[in-house]
């Protein structure tokens, strides 16, 4: 019965959702304003549908740092839902093109000015880094992206890739890593999902950087994501069982 409940639910409020925000896109089409606008309006309502309380932590003063490479964990589908909250203006994400043909989700995701890349065609993949750069560079705007390149489900933080690292270090912008919390244990037939905590640590300064310290930059980010999810996991735990 909670798992009807909650399909039903997240079918009918995320059309709804996605038709009337195409509707407000369509008059301030690719407006990067529109991603944290909507995510933060998905999060409001998934949330408490899914049964889970999240602890969003901001690095006190990110509004000021200007442009940026967000980096953040990648789990599963409930990512949108856990992690939305601490989404910045005008910052975009980066999506397979495929993704535009999501009925009603991808025009969303399209016209909110997420960037869509062909990731099949080889041929183009080597553009992929300038064309992010060219993008903060040209529309003043932040990029979020998953550096372990694919969902983890539950196998715990995989490697990364170095795609944002460069791009961070072309683009001369800082690098903020994002903790998630597991959301593994999310479960659609169980009332309360219990506590979560989402964690953006300090940002690192890439100006001093060359292309060729992408992978030492991307090793110390991995470190510092890694020591902090087990933290936040163990702080999540301790909460759960005071239940």
């Amino acid at each position: 019965m909670i798992f009807l409940f909650r399909l039903i639910s997240v079918v009918f409020l995320g059309v709804i959702i996605c038709i009337l925000g195409i509707l407000f896109c369509l008059f301030n089409p690719r407006n990067p304003k529109n991603v944290a606008r909507f995510a933060h309006l998905f999060s409001f309502f998934f949330k408490p549908i899914f049964g889970v309380k999240v602890t969003t932590r901001k690095f006190a003063n990110i509004e000021t740092m200007g442009n940026c490479v967000y980096i953040a964990n990648h789990q599963n589908n409930f990512d949108m839902v856990v992690a939305a909250d601490i989404v910045q203006a005008k910052t975009v994400t980066v999506g397979k093109k495929s993704l535009a043909w999501i009925p009603f989700f991808g025009q969303l995701y399209y016209l909110t000015g997420n960037i869509l890349l062909d990731r099949n065609n080889k041929s183009k993949a080597h553009n992929t880094i300038n064309q992010v750069v060219d993008e903060i560079k040209k529309h003043n705007i932040s990029i979020w992206m998953f550096p372990e390149g694919t969902r983890s489900r539950g196998r715990g933080l995989l490697p990364f890739k170095t795609g944002a690292f460069k791009a961070a270090i072309a683009a001369g912008v800082p690098i903020v890593p994002i903790c998630v919390s597991d959301t593994n244990n999310i479960k659609l037939n169980r009332l309360n999902n219990g506590h979560m905590i989402v964690e953006m640590l300090e940002p690192i300064d890439t100006k001093s950087l060359r292309k060729e310290d992408a992978r030492t930059l991307m090793e110390q980010c991995y470190q510092r994501m890694k020591n902090k999810i087990d933290q936040i996991n163990d702080e999540v735990n301790k909460l759960n069982n005071q239940k």
